[in-house]
This record gives structure tokens, C-alpha cells and sequence, in this order.
């Protein structure tokens, strides 16, 4: 013996014994990996597999979870490869290590018409929890509102502030610059194919229609979800693994007053005025591509945008912005209450908020649209 560990195979019949013998720790990483490897792949060729531990002189947690390992990839059909031989002194330590992940894995179920409807009736039932979250949230947010109107000295005017600053002064450079690019690219796209009946001007026409209307609110709504939304989130989610919601409510301070109110009223007051800018940004982008590689003279880009558009296409997209912008509101911040005590639910809820979020942001979307169709704006 030179102090290394070894792992002989010792053939018993029909059976096969594994003599381990030597230190089995960590130090010896590399070699016990490669015998336990090695040894792994002795798997059917015997009817019974013993491991005789009793030559081990030195085993940690390195050593006796390679046995475990060994044990397992060993049992086969009903039979289980036993250990024998081992001492007291690390019979804990070996149990230990064998509750790690002792649980076979669920079998997968079969496909089955119930099993289909079964999930059916489970997505169903996760929407309507959805819903229902969300028209709670709703309710809460005008309760606290109307605790404000009527006791104004409530209202934190500082918090509101500081979140304007966060999702509307912070948010204009990135919002302007996506917008201006959008521009860019219908104003650039119309020409190329209006051109071909020589038609050029009428992109003036689409441009001004598609960015007031449509276009622009919606492109910004979904900027706005998927930055101010996930930072709600969050946020929100944050204080709640912290557990500094429950201190604020042990306090005495209603949460939804305290930390969703002035987020709320931040991002309705904030995404009219990023609209705006975007579709400002967005026309601009598109009258210097319609200049610049249509042709269009600025001066005749005005005048026909001020023959094409009206102040109801502007109205329209002022109307949709702070719906939108409440919509996101209130998704974010159910799904930052609804944050668990682990960095991984954080995640999946951050997440959750902005898919959420853009979604409830296009079905509105063409709720207004259908909405205002029918009332002829």
C-alpha cells in the first residue's frame, strides 16, 4: 500500500465484489473519478454487486458521495447493490449523502385526451387568477386614490417625483431615438413602394396617420412595459423578500398608498409625455428620410401632414397613452407582490410583468381601435 486509494474487483459466484480500500477524500479527486467511472460500467454483467468499504482508512463528503454514485449506477432491476463494511464513525455520513436526491425522478404521464383537457382547464383557470389579480390591484390603487383626494396631507408627493424622474426624464433619450429610427423606416419603406406608381407623397399620409394613431403610443407603451415595468417589478419584489412591505403594514402604513400610488400615478402622468416626444421623434425621422431619399421638399412634407392628419388622430393616441400606461402599472405591480422568497421567483415574475405587460398593451391596443372605428374617429 503507498496511500493511494485503489478499488479492486473481487468475482463471488455469480456475484462481483468492489473492495475499496485506501483515503477516499477530495485530495484524490481525479483518480477516484476515473475507478468509479470505471467501475460504472460494470452494470448487468453481474447478478449481485457488494462494495466492501471496510479497507478505507480516511472518507469525507467527496469520497462517500463517488460510493453513493457507485451504489446507484450499480442497481439494476430490483437489485440493489449494497455497501458493506462500513464503520460507525462514517455510517452518518454515507446515510447523509444517500438522501441526496433519493426521490426517483415523476414519470412522465402518457398523452391522453383527459390529461389534454386537464391543462386546458388549468391555463384557463391561471388566466381567470390572473384577471382577477389584476382587477384587485385595480381596486385597491382607486381605494387608496380616494384616501388621497380626501386626505390630500397623505399624498407623497416627493415619492412621485422621483419616479417621474426615473420613467419619464430618464426614458426620453432611449424613446426619441427608437422612435426617430421607426420614422425612418416606414418614411424609407413607403417610398419604395408608393414609388412605383408614383405616389411618393402619400407616405406623408401614412406616416402621420400610422405614428399619431397607432405606431407611436404602442411603441412606446411596449418601451415603457419592458423598462419601467420590469423595474416595478422588481422593485416590489425586492421589498417583498426583504420583507419590508409586511414592516410597512406592522407600521401602520397601507403598502398599495405607500409604494404602488406614486408609481401608478408617475407612469399615467409620464407615458402621455413620452408619446408625444416619440411621435414628435417619429415624424421628424420620417420627413428627413422622405428629404432625403424620396425627395420631398420639408415644406411640402407640412403641408400635406397638415392636410393628411387632424387633431382627432392626435386625440386618439393622448386617449390610449394613460390607459396603457395604467394598464402596465397595475401588471407590474401584482406581479412584484407576488414575488416568493427566492431570487428565482423574482425572476420568473420580472419576467412574467413584461410579457404581461406588452400583451395587455396590444389587446388594448385593438380595443381602441375597434372602439373608436365605431364612433367614427
Amino acid at each position: 500500500m503507498n496511500g493511494d486509494p485503489t478499488l479492486e474487483r473481487i468475482a463471488r459466484g455469480n456475484g462481483l465484489a468492489l473492495c475499496a480500500a485506501g483515503p477516499w477524500t477530495a485530495r484524490f479527486a481525479s483518480e477516484l473519478e476515473d475507478m468509479v467511472s470505471e467501475a460504472e460500467r460494470l452494470k448487468g454483467r453481474a447478478a449481485n454487486v457488494f462494495i466492501d468499504v471496510s479497507q478505507i482508512s480516511k472518507l469525507d463528503t467527496f469520497g462517500a458521495w463517488l460510493i453513493e454514485r457507485l451504489r446507484r449506477s450499480l442497481t439494476q432491476g430490483g437489485i440493489e447493490a449494497k455497501i458493506a463494511g462500513l464503520s460507525a464513525d462514517y455510517l452518518t455520513l454515507v446515510e447523509e449523502v444517500r438522501r441526496v436526491k433519493a426521490v426517483p425522478a415523476a414519470e412522465v404521464p402518457a398523452v391522453t385526451i383527459t390529461g389534454i383537457l386537464d391543462q386546458v382547464g388549468r391555463s384557463v383557470a391561471s388566466v381567470g387568477g390572473t384577471i382577477l389579480g389584476l382587477v384587485d390591484m385595480l381596486g385597491a390603487v382607486l381605494a387608496a386614490s380616494w384616501h388621497v383626494f380626501t386626505h390630500p396631507r397623505s399624498f407623497r408627493l416627493t415619492s412621485t417625483i422621483h419616479h417621474m424622474e426615473q420613467v419619464c426624464w430618464r426614458a426620453v433619450p432611449i424613446v426619441v431615438l427608437i422612435t426617430f429610427l421607426i420614422g425612418c423606416i416606414i418614411s424609407q419603406q413607403g417610398i419604395f413602394h408608393f414609388r412605383r406608381f408614383g405616389a411618393d407623397i402619400f407616405v406623408v399620409d401614412m406616416l402621420g396617420v400610422l405614428v399619431l394613431r397607432e405606431i407611436g403610443v404602442l411603441l412606446v407603451a411596449i418601451m415603457v412595459a419592458g423598462r419601467s415595468g420590469s423595474a416595478y417589478t422588481a422593485e416590489l419584489g425586492s421589498m417583498k423578500m426583504r420583507e419590508e412591505i409586511d414592516a410597512l403594514r406592522t407600521m401602520g402604513f397601507d403598502p398599495i398608498e405607500v409604494l404602488i400610488l406614486p408609481r401608478m400615478l408617475a407612469l399615467v402622468l409620464a407615458l402621455p409625455i413620452l408619446a408625444f416626444l416619440g411621435a414628435i421623434a417619429a415624424l421628424y425621422g420620417g420627413g428627413l428620410v422622405a428629404w432625403l431619399y424620396g425627395g420631398v421638399d420639408p415644406e411640402a412634407f407640412l403641408l400635406r401632414l397638415r392636410d393628411a392628419i387632424s387633431i382627432d388622430h392626435f386625440t386618439v393616441g393622448l386617449i390610449k397613452a394613460p390607459v396603457m400606461a395604467a394598464v402596465i402599472g397595475i401588471v407590474a405591480c401584482v406581479e412584484g407582490l407576488a414575488v416568493q422568497g427566492s431570487a428565482e421567483s423574482l425572476g420568473q415574475h420580472t419576467t412574467s410583468s413584461v410579457v404581461k405587460g406588452i400583451f395587455f398593451v396590444i389587446v388594448m391596443d385593438g380595443v381602441f381601435a375597434i372602439f373608436f372605428a365605431s364612433i367614427g374617429m
